[in-house]
């Protein structure tokens, strides 16, 4: 009798043919700017670590000060035996940074816009998705049994369209968005959104896993720089990127995060977040709050590539590479076939430069991206720029 599971060699050979086909590299020693993968150091414009404190030895104190106090786990879910004052003490900083009257503490930001999504709506509502969300937002749409539409990617027009085309049909309406877009690095129009919102009775759920920490002048995100602070929405982000630790959360009004509490099934039955990484995430906090320099560094790192690669990028080197608009450390350049940007990424590698190759179907276009920190240095930037013209020049 054939195995049931026979069906997945031919599958993952369609992935090889098609350049899809995915694997792990082994990464040595701590986050930075540098690290060592299978063996070489490499320079590291992979990571979402935007201001450099994964590494941070202040990050690394607090999780082991936690370990020595609490254990390295926190033994049941929240509700039963796993609530630590650690984990109101960075809800109520989380809070504070975004400016709400509440948050609450997730395992993980996945699990955080999964949960949320579940609980805010069910079979009877309307979920509008913008076309290029985050996996998490969608797979939580899909999970919830909500009617689920995308509207095109930052297109407030198409969004009232779908409005007025839908939301009278539905109890009610989630209208859901990335605020800085990971593939890409634009940020979306969340005022506009926001409007159209109040004009039709919906909520708003909006994913600051990469602007927070980043955007805005004292570091809550996109919601803080597009000057939407104190505006109705539930906002989702993750403590795993410029927070440097583990885990994800929820900010919003009191009476939004007590509903969570009680209904979020991925809060309820899921063992609470360690103490170790509950410890960084707070100290990571507290060190966006007091240290806006290294917001500015990164900033300038930004504007400085931004600027040499679009000199380096002349009109018919654009054939090859081409730079996609971004308001954030996220740059991304199209390449013209999948094939094409893993050969460039390998041969980057071979230069000592660590970018990634993203190919569909997690992006419509194949790209090298590039993710800036704030510990990058001008050094690490030249090597970056003249590989890249490298790479167009050949």
């Amino acid at each position: 009798m054939p195995s049931p599971y026979h069906w997945m060699h031919p599958s993952l050979a369609a992935l090889q043919r098609a350049h899809r086909y995915r694997t792990v590299s082994s990464v040595t020693g701590k986050a930075g700017a540098v690290m060592v993968r299978d063996g070489q150091p490499l320079i590291n414009f992979a990571s979402n670590d935007y201001l450099g404190l994964a590494g941070d030895p202040r990050l690394a104190a607090a999780a082991i000060e936690a370990i020595d106090t609490y254990g390295t786990g926190s033994t049941g879910s929240r509700l039963l035996s796993g609530h630590r004052d650690l984990h109101r003490e960075l809800e109520l900083a989380l809070a504070d940074l975004k400016r709400t009257e509440d948050a609450l503490v997730f395992s993980s930001g996945y699990l955080a816009n999964l949960s949320t999504i579940i609980a805010l709506v069910g079979p009877a509502d309307l979920i509008l998705s913008d076309a290029y969300n985050h996996s998490s937002l969608r797979t939580g749409a899909k999970a919830s049994g909500a009617t689920t539409y995308d509207y095109r990617h930052g297109d407030v027009d198409h969004l009232e369209q779908c409005l007025a085309a839908h939301r009278a049909q539905h109890r009610r309406c989630l209208i859901t968005t990335d605020s800085v877009f990971s593939m890409d690095g634009d940020l979306c129009p969340l005022p506009q959104i926001l409007d159209l919102a109040e004009t039709y009775e919906a909520m708003v759920l909006v994913d600051e896993a990469h602007g927070t920490g980043v955007l805005g002048h004292r570091g809550a995100g996109a919601v803080e720089h597009l000057g939407c602070l104190g505006r109705p929405m539930v906002t989702v982000g993750t403590l795993s990127k410029a927070l440097g630790s583990l885990g994800g959360y929820v900010a919003g009004s009191q009476t939004v995060i007590d509903f969570l509490r009680n209904r979020a099934p991925g809060w309820i039955y899921t063992t609470g977040l360690s103490p170790a990484d509950t410890a960084a995430a707070l100290a990571a906090v507290r060190i966006v709050a007091t240290e806006p320099q290294r917001r500015q560094t990164l900033w300038h790192n930004v504007d400085n590539l931004k600027r040499r690669l679009d000199a380096t990028l002349d009109d018919e080197r654009k054939l090859t590479l081409q730079r996609l608009p971004s308001e954030s450390p996220i740059l991304c350049l199209v390449g013209n076939s999948a094939s094409w940007v893993i050969t460039a990424s390998q041969t980057l590698q071979e230069m000592g430069l660590w970018v990634s190759a993203v190919r569909p179907p997690t992006v419509p276009t194949s790209r090298l991206r590039i993710t800036l920190m704030a510990t990058h240095t001008q050094a690490h930037l030249d090597q970056l720029v003249a590989g890249l013209a490298s790479l167009v020049s050949e």
